[in-house]
């Protein structure tokens, strides 16, 4: 495989400045002559992976082999051809990055694509590639798939080896890709999920109502019609509560789990290189370490009656409904302290996926006042095909429509 560079015209500032990694992909392959991006935290040889930070960057060697998500990738056909901004760590949901700047939001000029796969999300929105690999944990693909109106997924978990990955916190971590149409989708997924993309369809639709009440009115509304299409399509549909009592219960358990983890995962680096962060970033490593044991323990049992609850709702091949983000992406720059409550409602929504390890999938159908807003597919563990079977479905109609 040829590490030749090739020029980017990187007007997004999506791809990252200091690496020139290239891969040619062979020469056929079912992503024969496609190209992509991959979120500066998946190695390739010879290269060292920066994670969005550059004391990070600065303190680690160039990696040995690539990741097995960007190997796959190419020995499909498809080229390599750089790699892309990401939030320091995979530690923000937005994507302003203090060190290198916040990529182009092509589909909302001068909004924040969304993080921590700001950059990949970019390239894609911005037609710089063809398809881009990103990487969710508490919502990096799906959020800015969401911001940026692409296609995005987070797999169900450990569906993609995350050999040659920077890890956040590894019983959370999943690699997905983001494209700009579902055919594309498909074909860059039956290479990554190792699938023929045979599926059985669903036999009931369950739209969230609590999911849809941390959404703003406007999404709400414009992802009724794209609800309706799924459900015509479905058939047998219900809405119900998934959480007994708070959403936002659930939301602070992943918090606390999570965060325990990345904690656990970084502590050693941070303990000996003392790296520049962000006060964002700082803020939530040491809210991370100061969780107590009998924080985590009581978020382990809540998480054990989340999944016994959402293993009831998904039963019988259900898919659930929601919406991705609670509102379009907001602008570039606001204060933190406006940001706190967005952020809670975001995380409101992702924590589904990362606390149950299910697939979810963004469909960028919909739009308030110009700006993209997605509606989520969402299915039990191992139902990836399944998901991105009716997404075809509901992409077909609605383009009839």
């Amino acid at each position: 495989m040829s590490t030749s560079r090739r020029a980017i015209d990187d007007r997004l500032n999506a791809f990252c400045q200091d690496t020139d990694a290239y891969l040619e992909g062979a020469a056929s392959g079912p992503l024969a002559g496609l190209t992509f991006a991959a979120k500066d935290i998946f190695d390739v040889a010879g290269y060292v992976t920066g994670g969005g930070n550059p004391d990070w960057k600065a303190t680690h060697a160039p990696a040995q082999r690539h990741a097995w998500a960007v190997q796959v990738l190419v020995e499909a056909g498809a080229a390599m051809v750089g790699k892309t901004l990401t939030d320091e760590i995979t530690r923000g949901i937005l994507g302003e990055n203090a060190h290198y700047g916040v990529p182009v939001n092509p589909r909302a000029p001068g909004r924040v694509p969304g993080g921590s796969s700001s950059g990949s999300a970019a390239a894609v929105a911005g037609e710089l590639v063809d398809f881009a690999l990103g990487s969710d944990t508490g919502g990096s693909v799906r959020v800015p798939a969401s911001f940026c109106g692409l296609y995005g997924m987070r797999p169900t978990h450990g569906r993609i080896p995350l050999d040659g990955v920077l890890l956040q916190a590894p019983s959370y971590d999943t690699v997905g890709w983001f494209t700009r149409d579902i055919d594309t989708f498909s074909r860059v997924g039956a290479v990554l999920l190792q699938s023929d993309m045979t599926a059985p369809p669903p036999r009931r639709l369950v739209i969230a109502a609590d999911a849809f009440e941390v959404a703003d009115p406007a999404v709400t509304a414009a992802l009724r019609p794209i609800v309706e299409v799924v459900a015509s399509l479905v058939g047998d549909t219900v809405t119900e509560r998934l959480a007994p009592e708070r959403l936002a219960d659930w939301m602070d358990q992943q918090q606390v789990l999570q965060g325990r983890e990345a904690w656990e995962t970084a502590q050693d680096w941070i303990d000996q290189v003392n790296p520049r962060f962000s006060f964002e970033v700082t803020e939530r490593y040491l809210t991370a370490r100061s969780y107590t044991d009998a924080e985590v323990d009581d978020a382990r049992r809540l998480r054990q009656t989340i999944l016994t609850r959402m293993d009831l709702v998904l039963a019988d091949r259900s898919v659930i409904c929601l919406p991705t983000t609670p509102t379009p992406a907001p602008p570039v720059g606001e204060r933190i302290s406006a940001r706190r409550e967005l952020r809670s409602r975001i995380s409101t929504l992702t924590c589904l996926g990362g606390t149950t390890g299910c697939p979810q999938l963004n469909l960028p159908l919909a739009e308030v006042d110009g700006l993209p807003c997605g509606l989520s597919l969402f299915g039990a563990r191992g139902t990836d095909e399944q998901l991105i079977a009716l997404a075809q479905e509901v992409a077909a109609k609605v383009q009839r429509r």
